[in-house]
């Protein structure tokens, strides 16, 4: 029998969350042990309030009510920066997530990968989707600019001479607000065929 205790205190932290909030069953160690706050978690699950997303990781329950799509879950990047920021790491999606979160591609990858100068982990999540965390060199977030980063890794994802003229000109779009200072300091990072596609860009 869990301790009704216990559950009222987690109850009363998740209702102070606003809907859709990524929760960690971690983060509630201070409530209880471990495995009873595990126990707590599924417990709320099964009355609807808080949704599993991946083992320990939750979302409060969120319900779009204007279009009538049910329950929303959270981005995969959603997911994944809150891990980030829990675990105290840097991340930036590479590959088809990369072209995804810059608008280069509508294709959501069923597993999306990160690179991170964390702990390299694989995490199963909803609906069949997973996040890989690989961890790289801490010189490849060197970037001042987390834009020119994110295009940087994504037009590797395309390689060279596979660049649309619609992609070109969305990351023209990307680019006119960005600062030409940052950008500068950014160019000897890159690639020469990339760098040639930033410059003609701005």
């Amino acid at each position: 029998m869990i301790a009704q205790s216990i559950y009222k205190k987690v109850i009363a932290a998740i209702n102070k969350k606003k809907r859709g909030a990524i929760l960690f069953a971690s983060d509630f160690a201070d409530m209880g042990e471990q495995k009873t706050i595990n126990k707590v978690f599924e417990r709320i699950t099964l009355s609807g309030k808080i949704i599993r997303i991946a083992r320990g990781i939750y979302c409060k329950q969120k319900v779009d009510t204007e279009f009538g799509l049910g329950i929303v879950y959270p981005s995969v990047d959603d997911v994944a920066q809150a891990i980030a920021k829990r675990d105290q790491s840097r991340i930036m999606p590479t590959g088809d997530a990369a072209l995804n979160k810059l608008g280069l591609s509508t294709q959501v990858p069923m597993n999306a990968v990160y690179f991170t100068d964390g702990t390299p982990r694989r995490i199963k999540i909803y609906n069949g989707r997973g996040i890989l965390f690989k961890r790289v060199v801490p010189k490849k977030f060197n970037f001042k600019s987390e834009l020119i980063m994110l295009i940087t890794f994504a037009l590797q994802r395309l390689g060279q001479g596979n660049v649309s003229e619609e992609q070109f000109n969305r990351i023209k779009q990307l680019l006119s607000n960005e600062s030409h200072e940052l950008i500068a300091d950014d160019l000897k990072l890159v690639p020469g065929w990339i760098r040639s596609i930033i410059l003609k860009a701005i």
